[in-house]
């Protein structure tokens, strides 16, 4: 492997949807530049990017890939991403680290909705983007339709490089607007023959070639006044330009190939040597505090881990971009997240699963190491003194949840383990130990997401397990005032246990004045864990409880809340007053007390007109126009209700308010109704009442879980 400067190494990361053809594309630059001898494919089994057995199985990508070839004097890091949304997490950090996207669409699909997924994030971020078309050999490829529909959904921006000659079953040329050439394969594909371009497409490729021009020179001054001078630019005016116009998101360049059967390849890494910015000529990394980290070899050592993977023989494999300085084998670094001092003992090149050791790596590339302590994804490492932390990788919010049963109980802390590991491999699965339900719970991004998780742990860890419906955290509260009394008494001999205490219980609300009946002595207010809150007041006038025992009762009240009568939920918004009650020198005590003040609040519970509270969801469905009947039909069953709709681009947004109890299958039936076009977030909106007849059925539930208990 040759040495290359900061300026000569390039990061892209391919993307679209799936099926597009990213991991052949990926197949044929490794061939191409002479790192592979023989291209292999998702058929067979043996390309260099999917080698998971998962992967093998369900013939798609499931994780990103890190793959590197030399061309001409640039190194071009490689990242493979999946296609599929459920797998988004992969897309995202791996967009973090590269400095170029590529786009790779099916020309005989058109732009799919993982194009459209993926591109939300790439326009975020404001990455440079090239936009690929493939599968031009295929009989009902349609380029011009491609890229007015790339042009209608990401802007005008969208720029020709190229366009085919012969697109269909015959397709072997394209002709490049840029270089004014035309490109013919041979049978195998490979490097082109050059030849010029046909004179019936001469017309139509001098206004192309005038048009990319012009896209060039509007995005720098020096470079327009040129154009105007000269009525075109030279050939080292353009790489400024492309350059510039590239890196700052204000072109897109759209390039044609067949992965299928090697031909364009050579040409987009061309490209990229050529035109695309390397992590020197990018904006600078953002740090948390504000700063800029120019990319620089020169400047103190700063790596961002972006990716973490268990390997069976190495254990955790940490990925790393160096955004500042070089590091080599034996730095100690230390990670500004949690002020551990990491060794990097090794570090690795990354070719799909092989590992090339390397004793040093400078600003700009990516490689890996192992055996990290207390490093995980997301984390900065840094040298000693430099305290500099990269703005993180932010995740979207999961889509889907389940609970897990483990088959054999005496799997549960093997599985705790696994889950722990998935997790720190892919952050955008979040585990949930469920105290309050009892449950443990898996949050996701798509049922695909679920089922791959599934598999990963039935195969690689051996345990067994089904998905099982999430429980619903509903709240207890009353909806009017009740005094209640209850005596505690008993005697064994010796000390007894002897306690009364009375109470008004109400609802409680923001703003709520004192009790005005009552002769208020002191008020507690105590925010709830679980939401909510209980307000306490001591009203006890003539002594008739001593002051050392209101705790005693406050937390016979609070152990209550924790279990209410109805569904054994957890109770919220409620004021007790305690106002009266009576005790015995000998008797009383701290215990006693306790149960009394429980059973009192328990009894007035009751009698409150006690409701069940479940959480509430906002919604922000985006759908196409027509599909949006059968999305609000939807709605509709599950108890929802529309708060808004607007259009967004070429999508309709829904917002709706809908109970969690009616979600579990919803990431799927979206799916299903807008084959695949929906999206949506979620986020915690209120806790409601619950409609009386749902109300009663989950009562009888409750009854008959506690009677088969």
């Amino acid at each position: 492997m040759k040495s290359h400067d900061s300026t000569h190494i390039k990061n892209v990361v391919l993307v679209g949807h799936s099926g597009s053809g990213k991991t052949t594309l990926a197949e044929c630059m490794l061939f191409e530049a002479g790192v592979i001898n023989r291209r292999g494919t998702i058929a067979e089994k043996n390309t260099i990017g999917d080698y998971s057995d998962i992967e093998h199985e369900r013939g798609n990508s499931i994780f990103s890939h890190i793959m590197h070839v030399d061309w001409k004097d640039t190194k071009i890091n490689i990242i493979d991403t999946p296609g599929m949304d459920d797998f988004v997490g992969e897309v995202i950090s791996s967009f973090k680290v590269a400095d170029t996207g590529i786009m790779v669409i099916n020309a005989a699909n058109g732009v799919e909705v993982g194009t459209e997924i993926i591109w939300e994030y790439a326009d975020h971020l404001k990455k440079p983007m090239l936009f690929v078309a493939n599968h031009l050999d295929e009989e009902k490829s349609d380029f011009d339709a491609m890229v007015e529909q790339a042009k209608d959904r990401f802007g005008r921006k969208v720029t020709v490089v190229q366009y085919p000659y012969n697109q269909g079953v015959d397709f072997n040329a394209v002709i490049d607007v840029l270089n004014m050439v035309m490109y013919r394969f041979g049978a195998d594909g490979g490097k082109p023959e050059k030849l010029d371009i046909p004179a019936e497409e001469m017309d139509k490729a001098k206004q192309l070639h005038n048009d990319l021009i012009e896209a060039i020179a509007e995005n720098d001054e020096t470079l327009m006044e040129r154009y105007f001078e000269k009525g075109t630019l030279d050939e080292t005016d353009m790489q400024k330009g492309l350059l510039i116009s590239i890196r700052d998101h204000e072109l897109f360049p759209m390039f044609c190939i067949s992965a299928k059967h090697n031909m364009g390849s050579g040409r987009i890494m061309g490209f990229i040597d050529y035109c695309c910015p390397s992590a020197a000529h990018m904006n600078p990394e953002k740090l948390t505090n504000g700063a800029d980290l120019p990319c620089n070899s020169s400047n103190p050592p700063v790596a961002f881990v972006f990716k973490t993977m268990s390997e069976p023989h190495l254990g955790d494999m940490s990925f790393f971009k160096v955004c500042s300085g070089k590091l080599k084998v034996g730095d100690d670094l230390v990670n500004t997240a949690n002020g551990q001092t990491e060794r990097l003992s090794q570090i690795y090149l990354v070719q799909g699963k092989k590992r090339e050791p390397v004793e040093e790596v400078l600003a700009g590339d990516i490689a890996a190491t192992v055996k990290l302590k207390k490093t995980h994804t997301n984390n900065t490492l840094s040298a000693k003194g430099q305290n500099v932390e990269v703005v993180p990788i932010h995740y979207p919010e999961p889509k889907v949840q389940a609970a897990i049963h483990v088959h054999n109980k005496g799997d549960e802390e093997k599985m705790g383990m696994a889950l722990n590991h998935i997790h720190e491999e892919d952050p955008t699965i979040t585990i949930d130990h469920n105290m309050e339900l009892k449950q443990t719970i898996i949050n996701a991004q798509g049922e695909m997401h679920l089922a791959m998780l599934k598999w990963k742990i039935e195969h690689l860890y051996g345990i067994q397990f089904d998905y099982e419906k999430t429980r619903i955290p509903y709240r207890e509260t009353i909806q009017k005032s009740v005094r209640s009394d209850y005596r505690h008494k008993k005697q064994s001999g010796g000390a007894g246990q002897f306690a009364e205490v009375h109470m008004l219980v109400e609802p409680w609300y923001e703003g709520m004045p004192d009790p005005p009946d009552l002769n208020v002595r002191g008020r507690e207010e105590h925010p709830l864990k679980w939401g909510g809150k209980l307000v306490y007041y001591n009203c006890i006038v003539g002594g008739s409880i001593d002051a050392r025992f209101l705790p005693s009762i406050l937390k016979g009240v609070m152990d209550k809340m924790e279990n209410g009568p109805l569904t054994g939920s957890y109770v919220r918004d409620v004021r007790v007053s305690v106002y009266d009650g009576k005790m015995h020198p000998v008797d009383s005590n701290d215990m006693a007390f306790k149960l009394a003040g429980m059973m009192a609040f328990r009894n007035a519970f009751r009698e409150a007109d006690p409701k069940i509270l479940e959480p509430v969801y906002d919604l922000e469905i985006m759908v196409p126009a027509d599909m949006m009947g059968d999305v609000m039909g939807d709605l509709q069953t599950r108890r929802g209700i529309v708060m808004g709709m607007d259009s967004d681009g070429h999508y309709q947004k829904i917002k709706a308010r809908v109970p969690l109890s009616e979600l579990h299958d919803y990431s799927s039936t979206l799916r299903s109704f807008t084959q695949g076009r929906g999206k949506f977030t979620r986020q915690f909106a209120e806790y409601a009442p619950v409609p009386f007849d749902l109300q009663q059925k989950l009562i009888e539930a409750h009854q008959e879980e506690l009677a088969e208990a």
